[in-house]
């Protein structure tokens, strides 16, 4: 038995379960976007905080990374639950096909796991929509939860697609936003904030969501 997670936001540098197996990659037509609220980790139900989830754009790429849990159901069960749990506010599981650089017309890997979020205010009360980039920058350089601040969440996907090698210009046009708001100076490299913030460790406690689709199959590694 095998299943395999695409992460794109946090998960890029902080998976936080046991995987067997990292790839960095891509996932075809769908596109990063801070439509999604978060009230638990890095916001509050009365300041929510801006997180990043999938739009569906045809002929976009989005670059992040695979994770491969092996070893049987029960060590399936505990990184889902773990997943479910952290990943409280995306309403749904998508598969998909995943890519290795240089690898465009076969999936290295189908049946991927990506959690992904309902663009419904309706249907999906985190769904926040599209906003200015001025007054999601305004909304991130503010934001706090238990988990600590917002803007950290943003510049630390800015730096975990960095290290990756395969930048987004949308975080860093929005990082550099925040930076703007925070009075943050950008030089050499090294930026310095003018009043720190404080870090509080606390996990969700939220239920688990439904599967969405059918049952999973295995991934399957296909050859290039």
């Amino acid at each position: 038995m095998v299943f395999w997670v695409f992460g794109y936001g946090s998960l890029v540098w902080n998976p936080g379960f046991e995987y067997d197996e990292k790839i960095i990659g891509y996932i075809k037509d769908y596109r990063r976007v801070f439509d999604l609220a978060c009230i638990d980790h890095r916001g509050t139900p009365e300041r929510p905080a801006r997180t990043c989830t999938l739009e569906s754009v045809k002929g976009e790429i989005c670059w992040g990374a695979a994770y491969c849990v092996r070893g049987g159901p029960e060590r399936e069960r505990l990184a889902m639950e773990y997943l479910e749990r952290r990943e409280c506010e995306y309403d749904e599981k998508t598969l998909v096909d995943f890519y290795k650089e240089g690898e465009n017309v076969q999936a290295t890997l189908t049946g991927v796991i990506v959690f992904t979020s309902t663009p419904d205010k309706v249907s999906n009360k985190y769904y926040l929509g599209p906003a200015p980039l001025e007054e999601m920058a305004c909304q991130i350089a503010t934001a706090h939860g238990p988990c600590g601040n917002n803007r950290d969440y943003l510049f630390s996907l800015e730096k975990a697609l960095f290290d990756i090698g395969y930048e987004d210009d949308m975080v860093i046009e929005l990082a550099n936003e925040v930076r703007k708001v925070l009075g943050i100076a950008v030089g050499n490299g090294i930026c310095k904030e003018k009043k720190p913030a404080s870090h509080i460790g606390l996990k969700s406690h939220m239920p688990a969501l439904q599967l969405r689709v059918h049952p999973l199959p295995e991934a399957v590694v296909l050859d290039s």
